[in-house]
């Protein structure tokens, strides 16, 4: 495997390796509270989305392998969040300590801001230290935590929310 990490736009062919990435997470992790693995189909789904909204999604490779994937969509639903995102990024096991996840993350700062979001929103699942720390280094600040929300693993498990401003964040209106 080549020890080169270069980050491209996600494609449709990468779903069955995302897919494969997720899959122990699901599982055996607590970072995400899914409980079923979605199939590929899910992913080539999500991808499709992002891509006719206008939202990042980046898939890190080294060599031809998909190591990694992040992602940018809207934070909520409502018309009002349509400048603040949740991030999600997973990197595939075994490669963790390789600064894939930093790599990943600061691309996907700077593509979600040229896609017109102001605020960047982490919801860390589980609240395992690296998530955190890797956040931390890009400039988040902890903005809430939620306790007990979920249960996987029969454990309690809080949800912990990190937040750091895209561009001129809120200091001037979108339109500026």
């Amino acid at each position: 495997m080549s020890s080169e990490i270069t980050i491209r736009a996600a494609r449709a062919e990468d779903a069955e390796a995302m897919a494969d990435i997720y899959r122990p997470y699901v599982l055996t992790g607590t970072e995400t509270f899914e409980t079923v693995p979605p199939p590929p189909a899910s992913f080539a789904d999500k991808i499709a989305h992002c891509a006719a909204k206008g939202w990042p999604f980046l898939v890190a490779c080294a060599g031809d392998e998909v190591v990694g994937y992040a992602y940018a969509t809207q934070f909520r639903d409502r018309d009002a969040y349509r400048y603040a995102c949740e991030n999600s990024i997973y990197v595939r096991q075994g490669q963790h300590g390789r600064g894939i996840g930093r790599q990943l993350l600061a691309a996907l700062l700077d593509a979600a801001e040229k896609a017109g979001f102001r605020q960047m929103i982490a919801v860390i699942s589980g609240v395992g230290p690296a998530s955190p720390a890797l956040h931390a280094t890009q400039g988040f600040t902890e903005a809430g935590r939620m306790r007990s929300v979920g249960r996987k693993h029969d454990r309690w498990l809080d949800t912990l929310y990190m937040q750091r401003a895209l561009g001129p964040g809120d200091t001037t209106p979108p339109d500026a």
